[in-house]
């Protein structure tokens, strides 16, 4: 192995295999409780706990390290009325025939439509943008790698941190999405990845039936 600067491993915690199991037994307790919700209540979330939750996305393992992302954590009421009206714009073009009949189709059985008022309602939502290059300190760009797969393992970081503390998420992917660019003014060398809406469930959220089904292990995962 090529010599490099590195520490010690000293907060690795090996458990028991009973307790492996245990732990792997209730963390997948824990993780189908976690469902993409559309009805938000505005019941406010403290920026800390977003905060964090975004520092634990932070951790994921990404290319070279380079940590290409950047969260825009939005809360002001203006910000999200503009994030909704841009939204909807684009959204409507889609399910009037832009997306095409088949995935217009797929999307029945979860009862989506152009119409986002949980862009407005929920507490929070989160921008994420994924960035092609870094800007150094001299001024020369530093080019990153494994762009899409890091900021895919960090988002999923950050929805299992939000649901660990007990917050509902839903992912929105409006196409297109450079919309938020604007928004956020984000740099150049920055293209939005996702939009998570955050909150807590309102008191009449649903879930879609179609959505509770998921693969067994057997069609999920091969053991050689």
């Amino acid at each position: 192995m090529q010599k490099h600067d590195a520490l010690p491993l000293k907060d690795f915690i090996e458990y028991a295999p009973a307790e492996m199991l245990s732990r792997s037994e209730q963390f997948y307790t824990e993780i189908k409780r976690r469902h993409s919700i559309r009805q938000f209540s505005d019941r406010p979330v403290p920026q800390t706990i977003i905060e964090n939750c975004i520092k634990a996305a932070g951790t994921a393992p990404n290319g070279a390290n380079h940590q290409p992302w950047h969260f825009v954590a939005i809360h002001s009421r203006q910000v999200k009325t503009q994030v909704r009206e841009q939204a909807e714009a684009h959204e409507t073009g889609f399910y009037e025939g832009r997306g095409g009949a088949q995935w217009l189709d797929a999307l029945k059985p979860l009862g989506t439509d152009a119409d986002k008022p949980y862009l407005e309602h929920a507490p929070w939502l989160i921008a994420i943008f994924s960035q092609k290059n870094t800007q150094q300190e001299d001024g020369n760009k530093q080019s990153n790698y494994y762009v899409h797969e890091s900021v895919g393992i960090a988002t999923g970081f950050l929805i299992n941190a939000l649901h660990h503390c007990g917050l509902a998420t839903l992912t929105h992917t409006p196409k297109p999405m450079s919309f938020l660019s604007k928004i956020c003014d984000r740099p150049d060398n920055e293209r939005p990845y996702m939009l998570l809406i955050v909150g807590y469930p309102a008191e009449d959220a649903t879930v879609p039936r179609h959505a509770i089904n998921k693969k067994p292990l057997g069609e999920i995962a091969t053991f050689i």
